[in-house]
């Protein structure tokens, strides 16, 4: 297939706004001093185009963005990494959250509800063509990628998705779960993994579904033999949480789409996710595919 996409991002483009608190959770008062409040582009979606583009995978990302300033944030974004972005206008206005961040890096998400509405999609039309030109597709979790699950399968694209900390029981991540080839989750929420890896496995097509356990590490399931993925030590001293799964996902989805097996991208998605780590959530940097390379060599 000549098209001059490896992978197509649908999804997750929004603008955070970085709330460093001084503990999680945030003791009730009138008012705290915090260190620093700032607001910049960057979700799941753009992160993950992000970590894609840097590893030198050709990445198109596609989303509905609104005609305010945080959609100039989120276009100005792509327009300086050089990631094309193309965008369905957003009358319900760009996607917001605020994120608490607390000492230890952890983080807590507040999303704005209001900025997505029942019956928005992305063109059909729009994703088919896109599709037709692209090796892969990463389908965020945000409305309205569901609606383009179909669309993406009849285009023959292989997909993957990130479920993030889903329980295992919300009913809206299951056709997101069952029609992705590779299928990352967060352990957080879950009281058995491996049983909720195996469902996924066994209810949808995933040849792939991996469970990440942030310090712990990960967990892959594949062709039904369940193995750990150790974890990384992190460059640099651990400050936050925040695009580490993302961050993951780039690294495995680049070995996977280079075709290591997938012990190997297993460690490539582990030493990208420990790098995210190391980043202020205040910045928008992720690994580079020579140092990718150059931690995973022995």
């Amino acid at each position: 297939m000549s098209s001059g996409i490896d992978v197509l991002v649908l999804g997750g483009a929004g603008v955070d706004t970085i709330v460093y608190v001084p503990a999680l959770p945030l003791p009730y008062a009138d008012s705290h001093m915090v260190p620093t409040i700032e607001t910049r582009a960057g979700q799941t979606g753009d992160f993950v185009a992000l970590g894609l583009h840097a590893l030198g995978l050709r990445t198109h990302h596609l989303d509905l963005v609104g005609a305010d300033h945080a959609g100039d944030l989120v276009r100005a974004l792509h327009h300086d990494r050089g990631i094309p972005l193309t965008e369905v206008p957003q009358p319900a206005g760009t996607k917001r959250a605020v994120n608490l961040v607390g000492p230890d890096g952890r983080r807590l998400s507040l999303y704005d509800s209001t900025r997505a509405r029942d019956d928005d999609r992305l063109p059909p039309e729009t994703v088919r063509d896109l599709a037709s030109r692209s090796r892969h597709a990463h389908v965020s979790i945000t409305q309205p990628c569901a609606h383009a699950l179909p669309v993406l399968r009849e285009a023959g694209v292989t997909l993957s998705t990130d479920l993030h900390n889903w329980d295992g029981t919300q009913a809206y991540h299951e056709a997101f779960a069952q029609e992705a080839d590779v299928v990352f989750l967060s352990a957080a929420e879950l009281t058995d993994p491996e049983r909720t890896m195996r469902r996924i496995a066994e209810r949808g097509r995933a040849e792939v579904v991996v469970a990440t356990a942030g310090a712990e590490g990960a967990y892959q399931l594949v062709d039904g033999e369940l193995t750990p993925v150790p974890a990384v030590a992190p460059p640099a001293p651990v400050v936050d949480s925040n695009g580490a799964g993302d961050a993951f996902a780039a690294g495995y989805l680049f070995g996977r789409l280079t075709g290591e097996p997938p012990e190997r991208c297993g460690l490539f998605g582990a030493i990208a996710g420990a790098y995210a780590c190391t980043v202020p959530a205040t910045r928008a940097d992720v690994i580079g595919r020579a140092e990718l390379l150059r931690a995973a060599t022995p």
